[in-house]
């Protein structure tokens, strides 16, 4: 096995498609994204099952929405010309899975955070982290996101963060829970999570 399939065979667990699994992921880290043609030709015979597995851990999002371009309004549509992306913190922790045969969402976060010119991008993925610890089932609220920015001394970012985390593929609106919402009383977000991937299998 190569370092990206050892790294994805620790992690998930679905070894009979780890393979086909790294073969797709490994294109689209490269290509910024992956048709399903493609997929077809990476996967053997597996594609729906890869794609579904992609899906479930947010490694791969449909291009294909209903309403808009949050991750639970995509698509998932296994045919013929359809195209799926790979959020840009899963692009960082897949290269560098594929270097070295280890899942290191930190290490990944940190590096996209570097590259985005974010002033505070040393402590983001400790604040990533602390995200997780509060959330349930992967989802916060904008008040828990505030109040643990407030915990890194970043009260004063906390709108400028939320955007750079949805454009960094770390979270996602989750825009139809409104009763969720409205007992929350304050919008949702879906946290990624093949971030907090070890921490959900422990």
């Amino acid at each position: 096995m190569n370092d990206l399939e050892n790294a994805l065979a620790r992690l998930l667990d679905s070894s009979e498609l780890t393979g086909c699994l790294a073969s797709v992921l490994g294109h689209a880290s490269e290509k910024g994204g992956i048709s399903y043609e493609d997929v077809l030709e990476k996967a053997h015979g597996k594609a729906e099952d890869v794609l579904l597995l992609a899906d479930e851990w947010r490694l791969l999002l449909p291009i294909r929405t209903a309403k808009s371009a949050a991750w639970e309004d995509r698509l998932l549509l296994c045919e013929p010309e359809e195209h799926f992306e790979m959020p840009h913190v899963v692009t960082y922790a897949v290269k560098e899975a594929a270097k070295t045969g280890n899942w290191n969402p930190e290490g990944a976060i940190r590096r996209l955070f570097k590259e985005m010119g974010d002033p505070d991008w040393e402590r983001v993925p400790s604040l990533v982290g602390r995200l997780g610890e509060k959330a349930e089932n992967c989802k916060i609220s904008a008040a828990q996101i505030g109040k643990t920015c407030a915990e890194f001394g970043l009260e004063q970012r906390v709108d400028m963060l939320i955007a750079e985390l949805k454009a960094g593929g770390v979270m996602s609106p989750k825009l139809g829970s409104f009763s969720e919402t409205n007992r929350e009383g304050s919008p949702l977000y879906e946290l990624n999570p093949v971030l907090y991937i070890n921490k959900i299998n422990n």
